[in-house]
């Protein structure tokens, strides 16, 4: 058996240790090793050193618990609370407004902490209830926060581009500032469908409140304070980055310290919350390192066996053309994302198929954006969708599984259209250095 089959069989293998539930970080490594002492010489080893190490000086992985810490602590501030309350008041004389509301305050989420699961979980436990309480079907109700809790896949500063831009090999900051334009496209869209579907079945929304007031003093000093702050927080932090201020780690660290600030001005900076949010951003990067490492060491064995040569062989024998292999791509992680995560996915998917779209002379900006945006189609995707079973957990009884499915497919529609125009118009996207 040539060492090119041993390379697609360890793949193949590894993938279906991860859907049978053994921890990703340690199959990665564990069965790369055996197949090096077992089908390769071993000394090939003293390269994984190097390897390690030559990911544990990449600075720009340092943005990576930042940005998690940054999450998780606008995550304790109650900020989403009071963005949701004032953006409902706002747009409380029109009919869906409070599920523009939802739209929105996600999106701002997104663009605040970059975390889907806290984003789904929040939204869900704050604006689920009070939606079904007005009158809104449980299928736009679960629709809606299912879609704008996924939005930090794309938004920037997102984890998921943080880490393509370390397996891809390009600039993070180019990632952050090709992905502006689809991101608020996919938000508008969002906004769009619900707008529209308000004045084609009125019937479908509760009537608007005809006595919201948005233009007393009050109510002025509520959205400054529930607004503004989070806002400015995401101006400070993009804003370095794409203007060329800061690098994204230097960024993220402005992140996390804006967000103590923020979460102190809300009077919920206590020791046990920052030693709370210190647990989490540990634990789950801790998870995201293991995993890379893990990863290092597949991907060094993978192409010692020769599996990307042979891969590149089988590409070149199929006659594929870009369009076609990144249609077979696409196809793979979206399916992908039905059973395993997206962090799972950047380390074991991206890295084999990597360098074929090099050869191929594909723009890897452009097919980090595009990734990104397939990852979070996949994360909504019936029956396997993350962000749905997150959102189930934290729903009434009342809602059913098959609400939440139904409720889905709009938004993955209008997901989809946007994955279209990416590939199609990257140039009129602004996607820096596309095709």
């Amino acid at each position: 058996m040539s060492l090119a089959i041993l390379a697609i069989i360890l793949f193949v293998s590894i993938f279906v240790l991860v859907l049978y539930g053994y921890p990703v970080a340690f199959t990665l490594g564990g069965l790369s090793l055996i197949y090096a002492f077992c089908f390769l010489d071993p000394t090939i080893l003293t390269l994984l050193p190097n390897r390690v190490m030559g990911v544990m000086d990449n600075s720009v992985l340092l943005a990576v618990p930042l940005f998690v810490f940054m999450g998780i602590m606008l995550e304790k501030s109650g900020l989403a609370e009071r963005m949701l309350h004032t953006m409902s008041e706002f747009f409380g004389r029109v009919r869906g407004g409070m599920a523009v509301s939802v739209i929105i305050v996600g999106a701002l989420l997104a663009a605040s902490t970059g975390i889907v699961g806290a984003t789904v979980i929040t939204m869900g436990l704050i604006s689920l209830p009070p939606m079904l309480k007005k009158g809104y079907p449980a299928t736009i109700s679960t629709g809606v926060i299912a879609a704008s809790g996924t939005l930090g896949q794309i938004i920037p500063p997102s984890v998921v581009l943080v880490l393509l831009g370390s397996v891809l090999g390009v600039s993070v900051g180019k990632l952050f500032h090709a992905a502006l334009i689809p991101s608020m496209l996919l938000v508008g869209g969002y906004v769009a469908y619900i707008l529209i579907l308000g004045l084609i079945k009125p019937n479908l929304f509760p009537r608007g409140n005809e006595e919201a007031t948005t233009c007393d003093k009050a109510f002025f000093a509520d959205l400054i304070g529930s607004l503004v702050l989070p806002l400015s927080l995401i101006v400070a932090v993009l804003g370095s980055i794409l203007w060329g201020i800061a690098s994204p780690t230097e960024a993220a660290a402005i992140g996390a310290a804006g967000a103590m600030l923020l979460t102190f001005f809300q009077g919920k900076l206590r020791w046990s919350t920052v030693k709370d949010v210190c647990r989490d951003t540990t634990h789950l990067t801790s998870m995201v390192f293991m995993i890379l490492l893990g990863a290092t060491t597949f991907s060094l064995v993978f192409r010692e066996l020769g599996g990307d040569r042979f891969l590149l062989q089988l590409i070149e024998a199929g006659d594929l053309s870009e369009y076609q292999f990144l249609a077979l791509v696409m196809v793979v992680v979206f399916v992908a994302g039905f059973f395993i995560d997206f962090i799972e996915i950047v380390f074991i998917i991206v890295p084999v198929v990597t360098p074929i779209f090099i050869g191929y002379g594909t723009d890897l900006i452009w097919l980090g954006i595009l990734l990104g945006i397939n990852l979070q189609t996949s994360f909504l995707s019936p029956p396997f969708g993350f962000a749905l079973f997150y959102l189930k957990g934290v729903a009434p009884p009342e809602v059913k599984t098959v609400d939440l499915y139904r409720g889905i497919v709009p938004f993955l529609v209008i997901q989809v259209v946007l994955l279209v125009l990416v590939v199609a118009f990257p140039e009129w996207l602004g996607i820096v250095g596309s095709k």
